[in-house]
């Protein structure tokens, strides 16, 4: 019996800049992202719908959006859906956060910034091939 899959890809902006917690030590930053796709109504007109999602980066990611992520920014991430459940007067209210996984900024940022992961040092695959050796200018 397999376990199942909790993976989400997002390309979106940021609503706001990020707020950062800390608990113990452990940095937290949460934002909203927007993503948007369009499409055309029966009268040919463009509609564009906009989903709104709550990001939560731990860590080093945590820390790489305190120091360079704002308002706007254009990122790419990879994570997980949690849902967290509250009880409210008598109402329970439940929550969907995306927690973040890895992280790259694709707008305003130089390009040894863009690319963050919660991976430790080492843990990442590597392919040993060099810029030169595969013949690829990225």
């Amino acid at each position: 019996m397999s376990s199942g899959v909790n993976k989400v890809i997002l390309v979106g902006n940021l609503g706001r800049d990020p707020e950062i917690q800390s608990f113990d030590g452990v940095k937290k930053a949460s934002f909203s992202l927007a993503t948007s796709e369009s499409y055309k109504d029966k009268n040919n007109q463009k509609v564009v719908q906009t989903e709104w999602h709550n990001i939560v980066m731990w860590r080093g990611l945590a820390e790489v959006a305190e120091k360079y992520l704002h308002r706007g920014d254009t990122i790419y991430l990879e994570g997980k859906i949690k849902t967290r459940v509250y009880e409210e007067n008598g109402n329970k209210r439940y929550f969907t956060d995306i927690i973040a996984d890895s992280m790259t900024m694709l707008s305003g940022k130089r390009d040894d910034e863009k690319h963050v992961s919660n991976e430790q040092p080492g843990t990442s695959e590597q392919s040993g091939t060099t810029e030169e050796e595969s013949g690829l200018p990225f």
